[in-house]
């Protein structure tokens, strides 16, 4: 298999999973994006928090009786009494130091930065047992009262608190986004749904050309799609074009050999009564044979040309081609019987389908010894029309051969004639089937003629078994309901 053609896979599964893979990127970088921010604002209000202890601090500062550095007021809360709580203060004047009750024996180690008079620095600071701290640290000179100098005080609490805020909140925020990731994908399932919708109406309206329901894709479109239907009904357009340039070349071809075949009928006649019969009956035969051949063409060029929306009443066509073959010779001589439920329409032209019904009553009064039957039945989407007699039958054997492309069993006398030909190819055009069948002998009694599944049963006045001959089976798909009521039967 080329490159060209291998399978492309789901164009809404390949939306799906872009759409699903992009929710949840974008998910997880708004997650770390609100973890973050999160731990930032937790960082601030610590940082706030840290910053009244310190003002306390530095407000409680004061020279004892000896002239040490003494805190007269502790801040209130209670972890700095406890030993290794986490949270710590610290302050000192040169190699006079003052700390909380919390450091035990430990001395917080500040960075040596330089601050200004009343500047509050931010730091990352080793604390004890290896714990890292957030500290805030601020600079002030203290008065001449105090003894000048200046004044480092600096109070710190363990980051593993903030570490544990912010792993508690993203734990929290998880459910919320995968229910939040679950809707997304969600309504990017029904965006694709929606966005996919007019392919399948394009899908929809080219099934309807092709079962002959629709003639043209029509503008009725999205933008992004209306380009496509144009391009889809021009390329319909032209092939309708081609096809009609072809079949009226086929059709003056055909009827220009009508002409050379109406002289030669003339010459057959001169030639028979100058008493040439020998070469008169060999250059009749040539001459029916293309006639039948002409005919064909004829009838192919005209289905090379029909439309696909057209409908045909059975029962009416039907009825019609029976009230011309009756007259006939042969037809006068036979029992006609029809059996044909009301409201049978098939999807096929009338003039094809008299054309059709024809050939098939034809071929069944030539061979039929005393009763033809035509019947209709429905099966599923399609009419199975029946054309049965009982004269001597189809050896089985040579079935295949009479439906065959160009098979001519007519020419002894023993079997269907080219007009088989012709049904096949009306039949395919509108998407039906030409079948034959040989005949078993049934038995029906109070002398009327029944057609079966399997063809025709006659009886006489005393109800015997007569063989039944061939049954020709025409099936064709039925006439959808927009079709039946855009065609008058």
């Amino acid at each position: 298999m080329t490159a060209g053609r291998q399978r492309q896979g789901s164009l809404r599964l390949r939306l799906l999973v872009a759409g699903a893979l992009s929710i949840l990127v974008a998910l997880a970088l708004s997650a770390f994006g609100l973890t973050l921010l999160f731990e930032r604002h937790v960082e601030r209000r610590v940082a706030v928090e840290l910053a009244v202890y310190l003002d306390q601090i530095t407000a409680g500062l004061d020279r004892g009786p000896t002239g040490a550095l003494v805190l007269t007021r502790s801040p209130a809360d209670p972890r700095f009494d406890a030993p290794l709580s986490g949270l710590y203060w610290q302050a000192g004047v040169g190699d006079e130091r003052l700390r909380s009750r919390s450091l035990w024996d430990e001395t917080l180690a500040l960075p040596p930065d330089i601050l200004a008079d009343g500047a509050v620095h931010e730091h990352r600071v080793a604390g004890p047992d290896g714990t890292v701290l957030l500290a805030l640290e601020r600079s002030v000179t203290l008065p001449a009262r105090l003894g000048g100098g200046a004044l480092r005080a600096v109070v710190a609490i363990d980051a593993a608190d903030i570490t544990a805020a912010t792993r508690a909140f993203a734990v929290d925020l998880l459910p919320y986004l995968a229910l939040l990731a679950l809707v997304l994908i969600a309504s990017a399932a029904v965006q694709v749904t929606v966005g996919l919708r007019p392919l399948a109406v394009v899908r929809a309206r080219l099934a309807g050309i092709q079962a002959g329901t629709e003639r043209r894709m029509g503008d009725a479109f999205p933008d992004e799609i209306r380009p496509l239907a144009a391009e889809v009904d021009a390329l319909i357009a032209a092939r309708e074009a081609q096809v009609e340039r072809a079949r009226a070349r086929a059709a003056d071809l055909a009827h220009g050999l009508k002409t050379p075949l109406q002289v030669l009928s003339g010459d057959v006649a001169r030639l028979r009564e100058r008493g040439e019969g020998a070469i008169a009956a060999d250059i009749e035969q040539v001459a029916a044979a293309m006639r039948r051949h002409v005919d064909r063409e004829l009838a192919r060029a005209r289905l090379a040309a029909g439309g696909g929306d057209a409908s045909a009443d059975v029962a009416a066509v039907v009825d019609a081609v029976l009230a011309v073959v009756v007259r006939t010779p042969s037809g006068a001589a036979l029992a006609w019987t029809t059996d044909i439920p009301e409201g049978s329409i098939a999807r096929i032209d009338p003039d094809d389908l008299a054309e059709a019904v024809g050939n098939l009553v034809e071929n069944a009064a030539r061979h039929a010894t005393s009763r033809v039957a035509v019947t209709c039945r429905v099966a599923g989407e399609c009419l199975v029309l029946a054309v049965a007699d009982d004269g001597p039958g189809i050896a089985t054997d040579r079935i295949e051969t009479a439906l065959a492309r160009g098979g001519r069993l007519d020419a002894g006398g023993d079997g269907a004639g080219l007009g088989l030909a012709i049904v096949g190819d009306i039949a395919e055009a509108w998407g039906g089937r030409l079948s034959l069948a040989d005949a078993a002998p049934d038995t029906v009694t109070g002398g009327s003629a029944a057609a079966t599944a399997g063809g025709i049963a006659a009886a006489n006045a005393e109800g015997e078994s007569v063989p039944r001959g061939t049954t020709a089976t025409l099936t064709l798909p039925r006439a959808s309901p927009v079709t039946q009521r855009g065609e008058a039967p």
